[in-house]
């Protein structure tokens, strides 16, 4: 029987004895790659695979029909609000923001700036998760402001097939905004690649090839399915399968395990040096996001806050609670007790989660939103 909620203090632990301080918050339900395919286009598209690559990870290939409305998302103050909550009374130690796609928002610096106010409250890293399109400008005011940790999604090395997977040109700027990242100082730089069967697969030897002179996270993401985003067991790769490719990619290499923390969501693997004297260890590392294959739900230490303020405690549960209801259902309640009724729900939520989430081909058909309106 889990303990009731009002005993946990200074912690945010569920009932089965997991802490959760990592917190992720969605700023925006909009996204720059963000296409809407007409029914006319539908009615002429003669490949299913072409059909199923119309940048659907995140996006169903029609798009997000109803986006929340921009009175009903949460405010820039809202958010700081809530991330004070968690931080000061609640033990998050790690916040990361993420979208659709958040440099779109035009009051990121200040919050990344508000976020920033809380490291001395026992806050430690303030990351985002980005395509990068929009970024490399922003690079050193966010470091500036406070950002220590950045993701990039990045599917494919080949420019037109970039082209064929978001709709829209800007590989090379990706690529410029990644090696700008390295050369800005921050204290993570990783990137992010969903790989699918007869899509990408066959470009992981080449992405691993980035971690050769840069101190680079290269992390392949088992392909999960999402509402819309076309997920069939045929596209679906193993992690296992991945890395004896990367294998037998370097013959004479020692491809090795490194360690990783103990609520790492990745397996992280580094290439060795070879026999030769000139053949040094890769300065990067590479590493596989396992969600389907191996899930690592016994150690999961995250809470997601959606754009529109609802709290979502598995990426793949439906489950969620509204938090921005609460802060503005409470007028003329002073803060302090706003907050009270606020921590309240949310340790409600985290002690309902589960133990862990379904199998792949049981989430395939559960209700659950398109990751663009999650965040990852």
């Amino acid at each position: 029987m889990p303990p009731p909620a009002k005993m946990l203090t200074n912690s945010l632990r569920d009932s089965f004895g997991r802490t959760h301080n990592y917190l992720r918050i969605s700023l925006t339900e909009k996204c720059n790659l963000r296409f809407v395919v007409s029914s006319a286009l539908l009615s002429n598209l003669r490949s299913a695979l072409f059909y199923s690559m119309l940048c659907t990870y995140c996006m169903p290939a029609a798009g997000v029909p109803d986006l929340t409305p921009s009175s009903k998302l949460l405010t820039g103050q809202e958010i700081l609000q809530l991330a004070s909550v968690f931080v000061k009374q609640l033990g998050v130690q790690k916040i990361r923001l993420t979208g659709g796609e958040p440099t779109i928002r035009k009051d990121l610096l200040q919050i990344v700036e508000g976020l920033n106010a809380l490291k001395p409250y026992g806050l430690k890293s303030i990351g985002i998760t980005t395509n990068g399109l929009a970024l490399k400008s922003k690079l050193q005011p966010l470091k500036n402001a406070g950002l220590d940790q950045i993701n990039i999604s990045l599917d494919t090395l080949d420019p037109p097939m970039f082209e064929l997977l978001t709709r829209r040109r800007g590989h090379q700027s990706v690529l410029d905004t990644i090696h700008a990242s390295l050369e800005t100082g921050f204290s993570a730089v990783k990137v992010n690649t969903v790989v699918m069967n007869g899509v990408n697969d066959h470009e992981v030897p080449a992405f691993v090839e980035m971690t050769r002179n840069n101190n680079l996270y290269v992390r392949f993401i088992e392909y999960m399915p999402f509402s819309g985003n076309q997920w069939s067991s045929r596209k679906f790769v193993p992690y296992k399968t991945l890395l004896g490719n990367i294998q037998d990619r370097y013959p004479d290499r020692n491809v090795v395990k490194c360690t990783d923390d103990a609520n790492d969501t990745s397996k992280s693997y580094r290439v060795m040096g070879g026999s030769g004297a000139e053949e040094e260890a890769f300065i990067g590392k590479f590493g596989f996001i396992t969600s389907m294959s191996e899930h690592f739900c016994g150690t999961c230490s995250r809470v997601r806050l959606l754009a529109d303020g609802n709290l979502k405690v598995c990426l793949f549960g439906d489950a969620e609670v509204n938090l921005k209801d609460v802060l503005r259902n409470s007028t003329g309640a002073d803060v302090a007790a706003i907050e009270e009724e606020v921590i309240q729900v949310i340790r409600e939520a985290v002690m309902r989660k589960k133990e862990k989430h379904a199998g792949m081909d049981k989430l395939a058909g559960m209700k659950n939103r398109p990751m663009v309106l999650i965040g990852g």
